[in-house]
Parts: structure tokens; sequence; C-alpha cells
């Protein structure tokens, strides 16, 4: 696809936003149905940018409706790397997304053009963007606390990891049973804490910039519910459906994501399609209050607001500050 549009993208890549020959990555943060999405396109544009996805969910192909991909015919013409490139039988992890995410930033950032991270996957985007290594794993550990939690159960194995590591069980749903059992598998590794593997924040690259979407609580939850409304009328049933076919429940990622786990148990006859769609909307506000806890931790973020006209032009002034400075 041709980078040349009408927005400065026909000038010499140096000199598209910064007049120099920094190139910036940025990141738009926030919580989900924020509108991180539209504010990544207007950024993108302003500074003659592609798109790189962060949203551990959009990387898997058909998964559209449950996980507010934007069709191609939405996207302005800017080029969006990262989704769509797993089946849904696959499994995902952050390191194998950290080295894909990673090599597009290099390739975009060579070519003088600013990659702008976008996604919900708060985890994902910090692997990208910090100095960030993964303990290894241990195929015989990992089978020994699989086997574990087919024996006792998602809770009970939440539980012991509760007893050993509190921190990390509180930022682990019981039901997200692979992360219990990779913190288990850390912290038997290592010997330390699952958190404990989380570095000190420390961008890769210089010029880097994180802008936050800043919703009121409220507001978001409003956001939310409306958005699953939208997921439900474009065919989320369906789409889920369509991807059991496929494999969707062999999987041993996709089938968690939100919205295709309730709708997997409505079809299996496990919940109506109204506790399906409200267990939803319930799940989906807990994740966003997690996605809210960890970026406002971040000192880094610079916030914008949700409703502000004038965001991508103060975010736009911010990282050409960030820059230069």
């Amino acid at each position: 696809m041709s980078n040349t549009r009408a927005n400065g993208r026909d000038r010499d890549p140096a000199d598209r936003f910064l007049g120099g020959p920094a190139v910036p990555v940025v990141a738009v943060v926030g919580p989900t149905a924020a509108g991180k999405s539209d504010l990544a396109l207007d950024l993108a544009e302003r500074l003659g940018g592609e798109i790189v996805n962060t949203d551990a969910m959009q990387v898997y192909r058909g998964m559209d409706v449950g996980t507010a991909k934007l069709p191609t015919a939405e996207r302005r013409g800017i080029p969006h790397h990262l989704l769509d490139v797993l089946d849904v039988r696959e499994a995902a992890s952050v390191a194998q997304f950290q080295s894909r995410a990673r090599a597009v930033v290099d390739d975009c950032v060579a070519r003088g053009v600013p990659p702008v991270l976008v996604g919900g996957s708060a985890l994902y985007t910090r692997a990208v963007l910090d100095r960030f290594d993964f303990p290894g794993t241990d195929p015989v550990l990992r089978a020994r606390f699989e086997a574990e939690l087919a024996e006792v159960g998602p809770a009970a194995l939440h539980g012991r990891l509760r007893e050993l590591d509190p921190v990390a069980a509180s930022r682990i749903l019981p039901g997200n049973s692979r992360r219990v059992v990779r913190a288990l598998e850390v912290l038997t590794l290592t010997g330390r804490p699952f958190t404990a593997s989380l570095p000190v924040p420390s961008y890769v690259r210089p010029g880097t910039v994180q802008v936050g979407v800043r919703v009121p609580r409220a507001v978001l939850d409003e956001r939310i519910e409306a958005r699953v409304h939208r997921m439900w009328a474009a065919g989320l049933v369906q789409e889920v459906r369509q991807l059991a076919v496929a494999g969707l429940r062999e999987g041993r990622t996709a089938n968690r994501a939100l919205g295709y786990q309730q709708v997997l148990a409505f079809l299996d006859g496990e919940l109506s399609e109204q506790e399906a769609f409200e267990r939803t909307v319930a799940g989906t506000r807990r994740f966003a209050r997690r996605q809210g806890s960890w970026f406002d931790k971040d000192s880094r973020v610079t916030w914008v607001d949700w409703d502000d006209p004038g965001r991508a032009e103060r975010a736009a002034r911010e990282i050409a500050a960030r820059v230069a400075g």
C-alpha cells in the first residue's frame, strides 16, 4: 500500500512531523471503549504514521465483531499491522507478540514512519515499549500445573497462587487459568513472585510517548454496555458459531476472550443469551477497571479527555515536545 496521501505522506519521511530525523514511537492507551482507535487514527494522520495493533485478541483471524476490530473501510487508508496473524486454534504469548511487534516498530522507524501502537492489552503494550525480558519456560513444570488445574479446578489453583503471590493473584482473574499456571510456573522456576519479573519501566527507544484516554467511570460503564449491544446487533453470536466450527473451543487463548467465552457458554446451553450478554458487560467493566489501574500507575502517560475535541492536537504537541526535548 502506498504511503503517499494528502495528509503529508508525500513529504520526506524525516520532515513529516518533527522537522528533523527523530521518529517518535507513540502508544495510545487506556480502558476499552474509551475511544483509543479514533485517537490513534487521528495521530497517525498528523504524524504520517502507521498503526500497530497491541490488542491480544485482534491478532486472531475472524475475531472481528467481539474485539471491535476496525473494518478496512474505516482505517482511513492507514496501514495497520499485527491484525489477523493467528488462527483461533493457535496459542498466543506475550513473548511471541513482543518479537513480532518490535520487528514492525523497527521497520517503521527505519522507514521514517512513526508507529502508533493501540490496543487494550496493557502487558502487550508494555512488552513492546519497555525493556522487558521474559522468564524461561519448563514444559514439564507447566504440564504438572496444567494437570493440577484439571484435577482441582481454576478456583483452587488461583487460591494457591493467592497464598504464594497475593499481588499477582489480585491482578489475574480466577477464570484466567492460563495466566494462573504461568504465574505459578515463573514462581517455581525463579523462586521469586511473578510480579517481581516485571521490570522497572524503562523505554527501549528514546522518543517514546504514551497518550492515555481518560473517561469518567460512569460514562465508561455506559459506553461499554452500548458497545456490547452493538456487538450483539452486529452478529457476535453468529461470529462465535462460525469460529467454533473453525476450532475456537480447542484454542488455548482465543476462547477466553471477553464475549467469546460467554457466547460459547450460551451455545453450549450453559447460559441463556441474556445471561451471556450481561456477563459480557460485567466482565468488560471489570477488565476496564484493571486497565485503568495499570495505566494510572505509569507516570509517563500523558492524559487527554475522551470528549476533548482538541485532544489529538494536544497529544501531537506533547509528542513533538517530548521528542524534541
